[in-house]
């Protein structure tokens, strides 16, 4: 009832003002109801069921076919060694277990909540309330089109396996046929690798001169939410010493679980200076195909430190001895040590994002690491050597008319580990002894000393560096407007506008703004005259974590907004203005106790329904608040 009622001051406008043609020069000529959602979620956002039985003999849980595997914390507290045998793939092919075998399921329920639940669904909601901002404001059922994928698979078994990018090309084409207009992708985090995989495939899809117009035809707009575009340094650590991602299973069993998965190496991190030919243009260059995958590094990837990231991700303690012996027991040390200190002491090794993109330091610790060799093969197999595309290279501008990259900043991010052998055998081999985090710029060691390294102008969103995250600045082009704003509502008393800032291909862009400590803020950086015919947008929003960035209500607002203006017959501008922020749902609304009475009150107002428990609860938008969407255009 509660989204219902505060959706029904807008919708009877809404419809009335979307119903016009989009003058938006040479977008599509429709209208509100033509546009289609097509969301691709993250790693580990997409539910998994059994498509096999297994019986689980010391619990009385077995999986049966179409049963929840991931996420099912029931089972996976009552039987676990059966669970895993569902989530486990074979190293070597990607094969599942031999006992039992998961597939991901399908439609919207799958990535909305991963364990649904009266306790567990709030814990695991992905992009449920993205979905009831969609429904509130009127999107049609069949307007929002999730394409769930197994995230286990490397991108060139998707489409063997599942032929994944066949049915997401049948997906934006059915779409238009059925709303008549282009859809809107939204990606989030490990989902914008498998656009980005997509996008290369589709190049060898359909012909060369039908490429860009089958985009313009099928593509409106590309939001690229918490996008890893140069890695993600955790993922290091989860393949190294394992990553449980707050799961009752231990980092052992988590790193070989996770190893199992070719897909971790998908979001290993990389160097901005090193690229590597894919299919696409040797194959229409008229040269051979054999050999494309070849690094080519250029030579600020020699004179710069740490690849460019703020500092070496990896720092390990070299065992002295090889093989099995590499791992003894803490008393075994203790006494080698105290017999002779010159000898058999560790040496310590430390590696760049390009020298982990590249196998260099796997091959390091093959000696030592019972996974190395795994690793080593599937990053050659899965990655340097897949047939369309090396993802491990630097992500250029897609061809698409509008983008809009969004990501959070000022949260505490690992960015660095040290390493060193723990005393047990293998999976367990590893320890880590210290991680480098980058804080709103600055690098701190987990004691909270300061680290040694060149850290950016800020931090990650918590999970993905802010190096990686803000690559797509350099999709903008040579003339950017910057605009911070705050992200709660405002009268615009407190906006902050830089035109035309110079943007050089390589450089971040550091805005010359003030920052009150009391505030969240965003920081749009615009550019719709750089680049002919195409608008590229990011969005930096503080404080928005990693993986609850899909569900903030702020991103929501702004997306929404950003769309509306785009088709509407009367927008002026390019982008959406900034100039002022109300509230668009009963939901802004709350109550000021300092002045009793509801806040914001030249568009809120005390109205009391049966049901409300709370004062807030009964502040709600006047009729006339409607209105509020024309200063947007």
């Amino acid at each position: 009832m509660r989204a219902r009622t505060a959706a029904l001051p807008l919708l009877p406008v809404l419809l009335l003002l979307l119903q016009g043609p989009a003058a938006r020069g040479g977008d599509f000529g429709g209208d509100y109801s033509k546009l289609s959602g097509i969301i691709i979620p993250g790693f580990a956002s997409t539910q998994l069921r059994a498509w096999s039985v297994l019986d689980c003999p010391y619990s009385p849980l077995d999986f049966n076919p179409l049963d929840l595997v991931w996420l099912d914390t029931t089972k996976l507290l009552s039987a676990v060694n059966c669970w895993i045998k569902c989530m486990w793939l074979d190293p070597h092919n990607q094969t599942d277990h031999p006992e039992c075998k998961s597939r991901p399921d399908g439609g919207l329920s799958a990535i909305t909540e991963l364990d649904p639940g009266y306790i567990t669904g709030p814990l695991s909601s992905v992009w449920k309330e993205w979905i009831k901002w969609c429904i509130e404001f009127g999107i049609e059922a069949n307007a929002i089109i999730a394409v769930p994928y197994d995230w286990r698979l490397s991108p060139s078994m998707l489409e063997e396996r599942d032929l994944y990018f066949h049915k997401l090309k049948l997906t934006f084409e059915t779409a238009l046929k059925l709303h008549g207009g282009p859809s809107i992708v939204y990606a989030h985090s490990m989902g914008n690798q498998v656009f980005r995989y997509f996008l290369e495939w589709l190049k060898l899809e359909i012909a060369p001169k039908h490429y860009t117009q089958w985009l313009d035809q099928h593509i409106h707009a590309y939001f690229a939410v918490g996008a890893p575009l140069l890695g993600s340094v955790q993922t290091v650590k989860a393949t190294l010493s394992g990553d449980t991602y707050g799961l009752p299973i231990s980092e052992g069993t988590a790193r070989l679980l996770i190893n199992s998965f070719a897909s971790t190496l998908w979001m290993l991190p990389f160097s901005k200076y090193c690229r590597a030919d894919n299919a696409y243009s040797k194959h229409f260059s008229g040269g051979s195909r054999h050999g494309y995958n070849k690094y080519h590094c250029e030579d600020q990837e020699f004179r710069s430190n740490f690849s460019g990231f703020p500092t070496n991700i990896i720092n390990i303690e070299i065992p002295s001895t090889h093989g099995f012996n590499a791992y003894p027991s803490v008393a075994e040390v203790t006494e080698a040590n105290l017999s002779n200190a010159e000898c058999g002491l560790p040496t310590q090794l430390s590696f760049s994002a390009r020298e982990i993109a590249d196998g260099t330091f796997f091959k390091a610790i093959e000696d030592y690491d019972l996974d190395s060799k795994r690793v080593l093969y599937q990053l050659q197999k899965s990655y340097h050597n897949d047939p369309i595309l090396n993802p491990l290279t630097p992500w250029d501008r897609p061809p698409i008319k509008n983008i809009f990259c969004i990501y959070g900043i000022d949260m505490k991010t690992e960015v660095g580990y040290y390493f060193a052998p723990s005393g047990k055998p293998y999976p367990d081999n590893w320890i880590i002894t210290d991680v480098i985090f980058e804080v709103e710029g600055s690098l701190f060691s987990r004691s909270g000393d300061l680290a040694d390294g060149s850290p950016g102008a800020t931090s990650g969103d918590g999970t993905v560096p802010y190096h990686s995250l803000s690559w797509c600045k350099n999709w903008l082009g040579s003339q950017v407007n910057v605009t911070r704003a705050p992200q709660s509502e405002h009268d615009g008393s407190d906006i902050q506008v830089e035109f035309n800032v110079e943007h050089h291909q390589g450089e971040d862009i550091v805005p010359s703004m003030t920052r009150s400590p009391r505030v969240k803020y965003i920081t749009y950086y615009e550019d719709s005259e750089s680049i002919t015919g195409k608008r590229t947008a990011v969005w930096e929003i503080d404080k928005a974590n990693h993986r609850n960035i899909v569900r903030s209500p702020v991103l929501m607002r702004e997306v929404w907004l950003q769309m509306w203006h785009d088709i509407h017959s009367d927008a002026q501008s390019n982008f959406v203005t900034k100039a002022k922020r109300g509230p668009l749902r009963n939901e802004d609304c709350y109550w000021d106790y300092g002045k009793a009475r509801c806040a914001l009150a030249e568009y809120c107002e005390y109205r009391y329904l049966f049901g409300d428990v709370h004062l807030g609860q009964s502040c709600r938008l006047k009729n006339s608040s409607v209105d509020l969407l024309l200063h947007y255009l």
